[in-house]
């Protein structure tokens, strides 16, 4: 079997996200099963190059990990021959000018989202990559969970007839940080430093809508910080300057409504932290990251409200669970799994469908939620097909 190496830059490897999701569970994972096969047999291995501002940080993870090559210095690391592609999981604010500086080495360009805190960042980046002719990528791991891909089976069978709406709930409590420790980085809750749940999570639901249910045609926000004081890493205290709460109404292609709470301020009473309860003609269903049940039109039973008494019902007996079917292995890891799909677009010259101008949208649907709370009035948002 024929091997072939490909070096990639991970920038921030040591934080959150970039070690957790990206360096752990997705390149290494892909390096200690032999690479990501492509369909001609050839297996794509990732050579890596760690970089970060802590030294010390990266010597640790790389020697845990078995690795040589690590730096402090980005501008190094876009020289050095043989990495072909550069990865960004760096803080919001830290990102534009770190992308750009990879377009301008020609790296192919796969990063976190948001890919800019402005929707005008955004769109200049993801200029810049089509006019040097780069390959981009934005993460987008939600699509890859099992729940949301038997989600996408649901959608593409039919299984719905028209979609009617979509209720949204996502969120759970995060500490303050004086009695417990917040589960959060500080930063989040500080509108100077990038943080808010808006620019956090809707590029996600961006993402999400678009690719399962279509274009989404113009957006009513409300946003709050329910919780306006907190402390940081150190237990001191801070004012949170950034939303941490968000209710949005939007309005999709088609007709079908989207309502989308989303709070880091909320005790959940779910089976999942985000689920959501689409509703169609022909059917309904109520899907988490992981699970997913269903109720056909066939199956619904005959509600009649009487307040007078107390209803004896079992309604959630009434729905199917939505087998895995996903062959012996089970689901793989989605951040894996997503960087599975992006190595092999770029390895075969594919075009990798969510790129820097889709995480543009991303970032404009954040941008006119944020203008929809400020202005209390509905976005309209026109199709964004070009950088």
């Amino acid at each position: 079997m024929t091997e072939r190496r490909i070096g990639i830059i991970v920038n921030g490897a040591s934080g959150r996200m970039g070690y957790r999701q990206h360096l752990v569970r997705s390149l290494l994972a892909i390096r200690d099963q032999g690479g990501v096969e492509l369909a001609d047999g050839t297996r794509l291995v990732p050579d890596l190059l760690l970089v970060g501002r802590n030294e010390e940080k990266l010597r640790t993870i790389a020697e845990r990990h078995g690795l040589t090559e690590w730096t402090t210095d980005l501008d190094a690391a876009l020289a050095a021959p043989g990495y072909e592609i550069y990865f960004d999981a760096l803080v919001t604010n830290l990102r534009v000018a770190n992308i750009r500086k990879a377009i301008a080495a020609g790296k192919a360009i796969y990063t976190e989202k948001p890919t800019a805190e402005t929707l005008e960042d955004a769109l200049a980046l993801a200029r810049e990559a089509r006019d040097a002719g780069t390959v981009s990528g934005v993460v987008r791991d939600k699509l890859y969970l099992p729940g949301l891909l038997k989600l996408r089976r649901l959608v593409d069978s039919g299984f719905f007839g028209r979609v009617l709406s979509v209720r949204g709930e996502f969120g759970y409590w995060v500490f303050e940080g004086d009695g417990q420790s917040a589960q959060r980085p500080s930063w989040n809750y500080r509108s100077e430093d990038g943080g808010g749940i808006v620019a956090d999570m809707f590029p996600h639901w961006n993402y999400v809508i678009e690719n399962l249910f279509g274009r989404i045609q113009d957006v009513y926000a409300q946003t709050a910080t329910h919780i306006p004081e907190r402390w940081d890493e150190q237990h001191r205290r801070y004012t949170a300057t950034a939303d941490d709460a968000a209710y949005g109404v939007l309005r999709l292609e088609g007709g079908a409504i989207v309502q989308m709470n989303s709070s880091w301020d909320t005790r959940v009473h779910r089976d999942e932290l985000v689920e959501f309860h689409v509703d169609g003609t022909r059917g309904s269903a109520v899907v988490g990251l992981w699970g997913a049940r269903i109720q056909p039109r066939e199956a619904t039973p005959r509600p009649v409200w009487n307040p007078d008494v107390p209803d004896p019902h079992d309604y959630r007996a009434d729905w199917q669970e939505v087998p895995d079917n996903a062959g012996p292995d089970g689901f793989d890891n989605a951040f894996k799994a997503q960087w599975e799909d992006f190595l092999a677009h770029w390895a075969e010259g594919r075009t990798y469908p969510y790129d820097l101008l889709a995480g543009a949208r991303g970032v404009r649907l954040a941008e006119a939620a944020l203008t929809s709370a400020a202005e209390g009035r509905r976005i309209t948002l026109e199709p964004l097909t070009e950088a």
